[in-house]
């Protein structure tokens, strides 16, 4: 897989990116704050489908809490493959790039936090920010997240919540879930350049027979996680999400935006 603090940062970038070109009456950011807040969901919506390995580094994100939730998203995602796969599919140890690593996911995920915001408002908005600003803290900061333990590491998680949501108080449940969506495929995207791809189209659509055919591009353009090629590509998202920070603070007319 691409590393944690590379997909991180592509959803950084993409968030701002996304933040600039999503009109307020789609529930686009009206203030630079609320564009950061967007940047701070995809970066971490961007970590979300490694929740299927309990042995990934976000597993450990929030503690024994987050470990459970990996184990189950994991079992969920073996059960899934097993119950969907066909005679032409791998037979797979885990759950670990199934479901969570497909389109239909990002959508559902997508799908499913614009419906637990539109039915429950507040206590939905501050759920989602907490989980996904933890997710970006683990991805943007391993370092410092590393000398830290997780209660540390949650604790600022639920302040940054809370001040995510004073500072967008507004967003809607369609507009956050499309930040988790597109986190997600951020993610999808990066992965889909390594060795083993990803099932994008998994379990809808069936080639050659096979429903978890990993897209990937050919074998000499694919990446090694941790190598040179990843480094290379987190030293292109950070240049990217810096440069659209500068433009976000302070010229955010020539990305389209119209911010106070």
């Amino acid at each position: 897989m691409v590393m944690g603090p590379t997909h991180a940062m592509s959803g950084a970038a993409a968030g701002l990116a996304m933040a600039a070109v999503l009109p307020p009456t789609w529930g686009g950011p009206t203030s630079v704050s609320g564009a950061f807040v967007f940047a701070g969901v995809t970066a971490g919506a961007a970590l979300l489908p490694d929740l299927d390995s309990p042995q990934a580094t976000i597993a450990r994100s929030f503690g024994p809490a987050s470990q459970a939730l990996a184990h189950v998203v994991e079992r969920g995602s073996a059960a899934i493959h097993s119950a969907t796969s066909t005679r032409r599919d791998d037979h797979r140890e885990n759950g670990h790039r199934t479901a969570t690593h497909t389109l239909a996911f990002a959508f559902l995920a997508g799908a499913g936090v614009a419906a637990l915001v539109s039915a429950f408002g507040k206590p939905a908005v501050l759920g989602v920010l907490f989980l996904m600003l933890g997710l970006a803290l683990r991805g943007l900061f391993p370092k410092w997240v590393k000398k830290n333990d997780w209660l540390m590491v949650t604790g600022i998680a639920a302040g940054l919540s809370v001040l995510a949501w004073v500072a967008s108080a507004s967003v809607s449940g369609p507009a956050l879930g499309a930040a988790v969506t597109v986190g997600v495929i951020a993610h999808l995207v990066g992965d889909a350049g390594t060795k083993m791809g990803v099932p994008l189209l998994a379990p809808i659509v069936s080639i050659n027979g096979k429903r978890w055919w990993d897209v990937a591009p050919p074998s000499m353009l694919r990446i090694k996680a941790s190598g040179p090629a990843d480094k290379i590509l987190l030293g292109a998202f950070t240049v990217l999400s810096v440069a659209l920070t500068y433009l976000v603070l302070l010229a955010p007319e020539s990305l389209g935006a119209n911010w106070a």
